[in-house]
């Protein structure tokens, strides 16, 4: 099954070394929380995304297999991967969709007939697509990846986590198999003191170490604000989005405060100030432009605190901030979105991946 992919290109970079900044430290965390309001275009795309992701988890599982065709009950041991609803059998959610599974019958060693599921020639081919498309953009693949662990800690994450962001950020299901073996002069796997599989990066780049932000400023030649370290977040109000003027001058001066790139030690900084929570922000800024879609769930960026190396409580930013990473709830589910960004890329990318996109909604119209 074809996603939806929309790969940037990594662009070179034109920092090196640390970022110093002649800028005194405040303890000035003002006591905001502004208003919360739903965007539901946004909420209808990430509640649309659901079923399709779960719907391509399955697909990568049954066309690995050796026959095509799983039994139900091997399908079901993934569960946890299909974010599902709790009460919907995943049997249920696969008849749902007739244009992408097939149904078949075989009987287990009790002679019990049990549904065993594989792939009708339609979705084989659009999986061939995305097989395809994965190769073509490897380079970009990698790079999202390598970025992604440089903004850790001793540039490494457990295994564990970045499953739960490799939808996000494009890499294949298989991606420990199919792309980590194949670089071992970036990669390497290694064990973590909880015993855990981790992943470690092996090398620093330089051109890589360059946020989306810095980028963009670049691009637009904002040489004052590059100079001064002072670099604004784009912001995009939802409709019906209202600020008091005292709401407006904090927001004025918080954005005009120093920019800490999210890809350099942050240590000296007083998690006790505005300029501590800009790097916050400034992180999650970075995290969801890794991502394809512009958005992760917020349980992803929770999971993330310790080698992001975050303040406790760092999702306070939600609150506090709702115009940057735009957040929705439903069913205590949080999806953190880069609100403007996302609404852009739709418009920049719609023309290239329109056909992908229709051949994935034909494919994935349920009955």
């Amino acid at each position: 099954m074809v996603r939806y992919m929309l790969f940037g290109k990594v662009g070179v970079g034109f920092l090196r070394g640390t970022q110093v900044f002649n800028h005194k430290q405040k303890r000035n965390l003002v006591n905001v929380k502004l208003k919360w309001v739903k965007d539901r275009a946004l909420d209808a795309v990430v509640t649309a995304e659901r079923d399709l992701k779960a719907a391509c988890v399955l697909v990568s599982i049954i066309s690995s297999s050796s026959h095509g065709c799983l039994p139900i009950y091997h399908l079901s041991c993934h569960r946890g991967q299909l974010n599902l609803p709790y009460e919907l059998k995943v049997s249920t959610f696969i008849r749902r969709y007739p244009s992408v599974f097939l149904e078949s019958h075989v009987h287990d060693s009790g002679g019990t007939r049990v549904p065993c599921f594989s792939l009708t020639p339609e979705a084989i081919k659009l999986h061939q697509e995305e097989s395809n498309l994965v190769q073509q953009n490897q380079i970009d693949i990698l790079n999202r990846l390598r970025k992604l662990l440089m903004l850790t800690r001793g540039w490494k994450l457990p295994l564990q986590t970045i499953d739960q962001l490799k939808w996000d950020i494009g890499l294949p299901y298989d991606y420990q198999h199919s792309v980590i073996p194949h670089h071992p002069d970036l990669f390497s796997f290694i064990s973590l003191p909880d015993d855990r599989v981790g992943l470690k990066l092996l090398s620093w780049d330089d051109d890589l170490a360059v946020s989306q932000l810095q980028k963009n400023s670049a691009i637009q030649q904002e040489k004052e604000d590059m100079r001064n370290g002072c670099l604004a977040f784009p912001i995009g109000f939802t409709r019906g989005f209202g600020l008091k003027r005292k709401c407006m001058e904090w927001l004025k001066e918080w954005q005009s405060l120093p920019y800490n790139s999210p890809y350099y030690d942050a240590s000296h900084i007083d998690p006790r100030t505005d300029e501590s929570e800009k790097r916050v922000v400034g992180v999650f800024h970075e995290l969801l432009h890794l991502t394809i879609q512009k958005k992760t769930e917020r349980k992803n960026v929770s999971n993330l605190r310790k080698p992001l190396a975050l303040p406790q409580k760092f999702t306070k930013v939600f609150e506090r901030h709702p115009e940057t990473p735009y957040c929705r709830t439903e069913r205590k589910i949080c999806n953190a979105v880069e609100e403007s960004d996302y609404r852009s890329s739709f418009k920049e990318d719609s023309e290239n991946d329109l056909l992908s996109e229709y051949e994935s909604d034909e494919l994935h119209n349920p009955c």
